[in-house]
């Protein structure tokens, strides 16, 4: 992690509210989906302008390429007659290059893969949106140009079955809306504690930074 700028790593508490039936218990608050959602979906948070980050605007702006700038050569893994036409003519119908062509794969296959050649990620992202084909199943591979290679996976259908492309950038403001989040170039402030009474000591219910003053005779773990 050294290598990563303190200003990109970003430290987050989850969302929480009080519970209706007891405002001393905490539940989860509004706002915790959609942080949970950027979370899963790999995508990175930030701070103060509420906007999205700086990597999730690069990661729209490379996903736009254009389909009619895109050809893709798709090969039949699967053993099943017109695989490949079928595929070839669900993208061109969606606006991708003419100079899709089709062909048969050099030995059946069970995995689907869309394989890109280098500097060509964002190509291979948007025909894989176009056929609501995963993410997971894009390769950089050693040559130029896409190359889809369709497996005993997909065996019908224009559109992976049961798939879905990538999710969009997160909105970042919404991710981390009512949440206490900041970077770790942030050396002068510390998180927010929970300002509930999530905390017993001694039999008595108290907030996090009620029991840290009242045990002010246990040592610091950092200490």
């Amino acid at each position: 992690m050294n290598k990563v700028p303190a200003k990109r790593m970003t430290f987050t508490t989850m969302q929480t509210a009080a519970d209706p039936a007891d405002r001393n218990r905490v539940v989860v608050g509004q706002g915790a989906s959609s942080l949970f959602t950027a979370i899963a979906g790999d995508q990175p948070l930030t701070t103060g302008s509420g906007e999205k980050s700086a990597v999730a605007s690069a990661t729209a702006a490379a996903a736009a390429v254009p389909a009619s700038e895109i050809a893709v050569t798709v090969e039949n893994g699967t053993g099943i007659t017109g695989r490949a036409s079928t595929i070839a003519t669900a993208l061109t119908d969606r606006g991708f290059n003419s100079g899709t062509t089709t062909g048969n794969a050099s030995s059946p296959t069970t995995t689907t893969a869309l394989t890109y050649g280098v500097g060509q990620k964002a190509e291979a992202e948007t025909a894989a949106k176009a056929l609501d084909l995963p993410t997971s199943h894009l390769k950089q591979g050693t040559g130029p140009g896409l190359t889809l290679v369709i497996g005993s996976d997909w065996p019908d259908g224009s559109t992976y079955p049961g798939g879905s492309s990538s999710p969009s950038p997160a909105d970042t403001k919404a991710a981390v809306s009512n949440a206490h989040a900041q970077t770790a170039d942030q050396a002068e402030t510390c998180a927010k504690v929970s300002t509930y009474k999530t905390v017993s000591l001694n039999g008595v219910s108290m907030t996090p930074a009620q029991a840290y003053a009242a045990a002010s005779s246990r040592p610091d773990s950092d200490s």
